[in-house]
């Protein structure tokens, strides 16, 4: 798949521009976005990034269409996750819901330039070493394996703040207040400059979906190897995140088992991405640097049918279970 440099030039303007779009008319005017703004615009971004599958189907091939729709639904099923952990950070922080919007708007702006230098970094990696298939390969297993104990254990998420470390690192070293004062970062009191929560919170925010890319990245990795199809994925569903959040603010404490969903999912790329290294072996201790393939590699189509049917399955699971639960709290 042959990518123009004008082609990731316009794409990347294109984003920027209505980053920064939406960031301006956050600024001019803070707000909690109501249900229905914030449907529409979800409706709207979801739209784009469908059709953009039509688009990559059209001048690349229906291959690296099915490639980016797999990756597509992937980074959102994982970016609802985010959601919640979104959820404690804005809870511990206490941050006033007109100026939710905002901050989550900041985070994926730093969220999209993190992944891009993560994306750059795993594309290198992967043209130079082919065994860096199984690094990816088991680490999705292994997170998958961590996020079911967790799940099974003590609901989706810890109460614990995310980027916490880096916040109090903050806190020692540079002047802070404790108060909000409306959509401003830093303040100015007798003289001395003064850092915000809302900027903690964004750097927290930050720092969260910075942990949150070890896990996509090599995930969409595992059902492309094409860094403009990685790169496009997270950039359509990290712009429409902040619209999610406000549409599923009042539905995401009955996504019960998304955690194990989710598990499933990173578990199944981690198996193909191990299988696909298998058929790339390069290391001399592994049948003596032969390939090995016995084992056939998982198809786009198939991986595409099984994320959807683990989402949807996992969907309806956690709904009756929570209304099974609140229907018993009644009585």
């Amino acid at each position: 798949m042959f990518v123009a440099p004008w082609v990731w030039q316009l794409s990347i303007g294109l984003i920027t521009l209505v980053i920064l779009g939406d960031l301006i008319y956050q600024i001019r005017k803070p707000h909690e976005p109501t249900f229905k703004e914030s449907a529409i615009q979800s409706v709207i971004y979801i739209g784009l990034a469908l059709l953009f599958t039509f688009l990559v189907t059209e001048v690349w091939g229906a291959r690296f269409g099915g490639e980016y729709l797999a990756g597509f639904i992937t980074e959102k099923s994982l970016s609802v996750d985010n959601l919640f952990v979104f959820l404690v950070i804005f809870t511990k922080f206490a941050v006033p819901r007109r100026l939710q919007s905002q901050a989550l708007l900041i985070g994926i702006v730093l969220a999209l330039i993190l992944r891009g230098i993560f994306i750059a970094a795993g594309a290198a990696a992967i043209e130079q070493f082919s065994w860096v298939f199984y690094i990816f390969g088991f680490f999705l297993l292994y997170t998958a394996a961590l996020l079911i104990w967790d799940t099974l254990k003590a609901g989706s998420h810890d109460e614990k703040v995310p980027g916490g470390k880096a916040t109090a690192f903050i806190k020692r070293h540079f002047p802070t207040v404790d108060e909000y004062h409306g959509a401003k970062l830093t303040i100015v009191q007798n003289g001395k400059r003064f850092i915000t929560p809302l900027l903690l919170v964004m750097i927290a925010i930050g720092m969260t979906d910075l942990l949150f890319a070890l896990d996509s990245i090599p995930a969409v990795y595992g059902l492309t190897n094409e860094p403009y199809i990685v790169f496009m994925a997270n950039a359509f569903a990290l712009m429409g995140l902040r619209q999610l959040y406000f549409l599923l603010s009042g539905l995401m404490e009955r996504l019960k088992y998304l955690g194990v969903g989710l598990a499933i999912i990173l578990a199944w790329i981690g198996v193909k991405l191990v299988i696909h290294a298998l058929h790339k072996n390069e290391l001399p201790f592994l049948n003596n640097g032969e390939p090995i393939k016995a084992i056939p590699e998982i198809s786009t189509d198939l991986s595409l049918g099984f994320i959807l049917l683990t989402l949807v399955v996992t969907t309806v699971v956690s709904l009756i279970a929570t209304s099974e639960k609140r229907k018993t709290s009644k009585k």
